[in-house]
């Protein structure tokens, strides 16, 4: 078996994971989760944020936790998802990440 057949351990254990803590959220959860991850209306992260949820204001969210402790944030609607590692910073769900939370979602 080659390095890159070997089991990839950390996606695993993030789905087992997700697929434990993820639930339904509603748009105004997440607003006050916006307001606790960014206190500071300026920071560039709170404008993204906040113009995700505007985008999809009508869509269906959900919310998830992964081992490492980040908080994930992620519409089925439009694909797209973002995290939150408290204290550290928040990013874009990349494709690997989105497919996985397609199909945890689909699955419920």
């Amino acid at each position: 078996m080659s390095y890159d057949d070997w089991p990839d351990n950390t996606m695993e254990n993030r789905r087992a994971a997700v697929r434990e803590t993820i639930r339904r959220a509603t748009l105004e959860e997440l607003k006050d989760l916006g307001l606790k991850r960014f206190p500071v209306v300026t920071d560039p992260w709170c404008e993204k944020f906040n113009e995700f949820l505007k985008q999809n204001a009508s869509a269906s969210f959900y919310r998830a936790e992964s081992p490492e402790g980040a908080e994930i944030v992620y519409c089925r609607d439009s694909g797209e998802g973002v995290w939150f590692l408290p204290g550290s910073g928040m990013g874009i769900i990349q494709p690997k990440g989105l497919a996985m939370l397609a199909e945890i979602v689909d699955a419920l």
